[in-house]
């Protein structure tokens, strides 16, 4: 198989949004509220071999709306090519509509009357771009419809002469083949001689086909499975793998044998079942690493099995696939992992390899501080409601400063929703780093602003980092530490279930002098509890402290996105100490400063000693020359 081909992997069917019912066990009539993935089978199999390592691409349509720009921007930040899925200024993406009511039962709904992939065409795409790949593969929906047909009849004759292996996921949905009313998009299988000889008229053109048994039987027009894979190999020459279920998956390359388990027989691993939609593209999207990394059958089959497996056992059918280093580390320790939606290395792995941006270095400005804020209001004998309107001058200095310093990919702020609601529906979607608080401001034990941190993140941006600072001292009386402590796991384990990434700052309380040891000590009881922020927030620290705490990181969490400097209102001169103290230790991305930048301008701001444009223009000084002293650090 040719090596040097631009792509690894051309998906060609069918991509939606899928809105995945959140109420497990409920009917989809009583449904109230929904999840939102990427999904339709090729869309799901071009994302799961992207994060399988392998350099896919989409061939598609979608809609010229909000919906498509969510498929294409999660398949890019996935790394998946997306120059050929076409904006169809006519069409709406397809929608999907599931539920989960048991493991047995699935409600689904699909959304595809004169949907934008329904609508691919062989003008859509060139015979040089099929041959860029070392593969394409082709999903069965799409050869249910005399256009779509054409296009996939197109692209495998572009594919057969220039060399490019083919491969067919049978992917038989009834519904979406005219054989069950629009409702029912659950039902699996119907026999129909009909679509039995639409699909034998192409089989031949594919080196590899993949199909459950109820697929084969409805490609090789028979209910028994040999006599199914007996039919389809008088007209195809290709490498079938069956997928048994738990059973696993059998291969066939020559002649059908008597019984499924002479075939090469890989057995899969036994799991609990939650949701069986997906699996079969993430199973898709395991053989395919294998396959076309040359690494044999029986490989190829161990991928495929265990990200069926891991799918099986979590929500959603993109977003539960797995990464390539989740997979290899469940492979490696398959036989201890008997729920997987259970451990807390892969839950680990999976939801910190799936983050939808790297940040390498930041420059934020924080003004999430409540008290501090009041306090100046009431100094100055002005009031309170003016907080908001000055929170929203200071995000105007952070923006021009990230324009004008050249911060993009590098901007952040910290703001809360007490006084920076407005600050917050601004900024979002902007490409920023942003981090909003949900401590109780000076609560020591720690408590919540707004009360169960359940109940605020369901309202969240998904965007936005749950910052929690806690005054924390590993040398706590025992049971203010246990408080403090039981607080913050509840924290990381709302934040591990809604999908927001956490900051955690540590800071020592007021009647303890600053102490490295104190700091590095904190940082290893979370991790002793299991702990693993995707942030710290830390004070300047010595050289030597900081390689121990980098140190830390990298055993219990390599994942760990790094740490942010804290303030603490220290002059600018001090905290171009501590960045020079940090200088050579690539965990620590930046800063995150707060009073040093806004204070002083905002207290003659409350006192009406300066207008509007003197306060942006001097906070817009203060954060350059911050910028600047980070910047020269080294």
């Amino acid at each position: 198989m040719n090596t040097n081909k631009q792509l690894d992997v051309i998906c060609m069917g069918r991509i939606a949004v899928d809105l995945y019912g959140q109420q497990i066990g409920s009917r989809l009539e009583d449904m109230g509220s929904f999840n939102k993935y990427l999904g339709g089978s090729s869309g799901n199999v071009a994302y799961g071999t992207a994060v399988q390592g392998l350099k896919s691409s989409m061939l598609a349509r979608v809609g010229d709306e909000h919906m498509g720009r969510f498929l294409r921007e999660e398949l890019n930040r996935v790394g998946c090519d997306t120059s050929n899925l076409i904006t169809d200024q006519e069409r709406l993406t397809a929608l999907v509509l599931l539920g989960i009511k048991d493991e047995d039962t699935f409600p689904l709904i699909f959304y595809r009357e004169n949907c934008a992939d329904m609508a691919i065409s062989p003008d859509d795409f060139t015979e040089e771009y099929i041959a860029s790949a070392r593969c394409l593969a082709i999903t069965g929906t799409h050869l249910s419809h005399p256009k779509t047909r054409e296009a996939v009849l197109t692209a495998l004759k572009y594919a057969r002469r220039n060399g490019v292996k083919t491969a067919l996921d049978i992917d038989y949905r009834p519904v979406l083949w005219g054989l069950t009313s629009l409702g029912d998009g659950e039902t699996r299988f119907i026999e129909s001689g009909e679509v039995t000889n639409q699909l034998k008229e192409v089989l031949g053109l594919f080196d590899v086909i993949v199909g459950t048994e109820e697929e084969f039987h409805i490609a090789g027009g028979s209910t028994d499975t040999i006599k199914a894979l007996t039919s389809i190999r008088e007209v195809s020459n290709a490498e079938f793998v069956c997928k048994r279920g738990p059973l696993g998956c059998s291969v066939f390359t020559g002649e059908i044998p008597a019984q499924l388990d002479d075939g090469i027989t890989v057995h899969g691993v036994r799991v609990d079942v939650l949701n069986v939609l997906g699996a079969g593209d993430a199973f898709m999207s395991g053989l395919l690493r294998g396959y076309l990394n040359g690494e044999g059958w029986e490989q190829a089959c161990r991928y495929a099995n265990a990200c069926g497996a891991l799918v099986v056992s979590r929500h959603g059918c993109a977003p539960a696939m797995p990464t390539k280093l989740e997979l290899d580390n469940y492979l490696s320790r398959v036989e201890e992992v008997k729920r997987p939606d259970l451990d807390k290395e892969l839950n680990h792995l999976h939801r910190t390899t799936t983050r939808k941006h790297s940040w390498d270095e930041l420059c934020v400005m924080a003004f999430d501080h409540r008290i501090q804020f009041v306090e100046m209001a009431q100094n100055a004998n002005t009031d309170i409601e003016r907080i908001q309107p000055l929170k929203k001058l200071i995000l105007q200095a952070s923006r021009e400063v990230s324009k004008e310093a050249g911060l993009e990919g590098k901007s952040g702020l910290l703001c809360d929703s007490t006084f920076g609601q407005d600050v917050l529906n601004e900024i979002t979607g902007q490409g920023w780093w942003i981090g909003r608080p949900i401590e109780l401001p000076g609560s020591r034990p720690l408590e919540l602003e707004h009360g169960n941190i359940g109940s605020q993140l369901i309202d969240w941006p998904l965007e936005h980092i749950v910052k929690c600072l806690v005054f924390f001292n590993p040398e706590d009386e025992h049971s203010l530490r246990l408080t403090q402590e039981h607080q913050i796991q509840e924290v990381y384990a709302a934040c591990c279930k809604s999908g927001h990434q956490l900051l955690i700052e540590i800071i020592l309380p007021k009647d303890i002098e600053k102490n490295d040891d104190l700091y590095l000590r904190a940082m290893k009881r979370f991790y002793n509890l299991g702990i693993k922020p995707d942030w710290w927030k830390l004070p300047p620290l010595a050289e030597s402290s900081w390689q121990a705490a980098s140190d830390l990181i990298d055993e219990r969490d390599p994942q760990c996105c790094g740490v942010v400097l804290l303030g603490l209102d220290a002059p600018q001169e001090e905290l171009k100490s501590g960045f020079i103290q940090a200088s050579n230790n690539n965990k620590v991305k930046g800063f995150a400063v707060g009073r040093t930048l806004f204070g002083e301008p905002s207290k003659k701001w409350f006192a009406n000693e300066i207008n509007d444009q003197e306060l942006i223009d001097q906070v817009k000084s203060n954060y350059h020359n911050l910028i600047d002293l980070w910047r020269s650090r080294k």
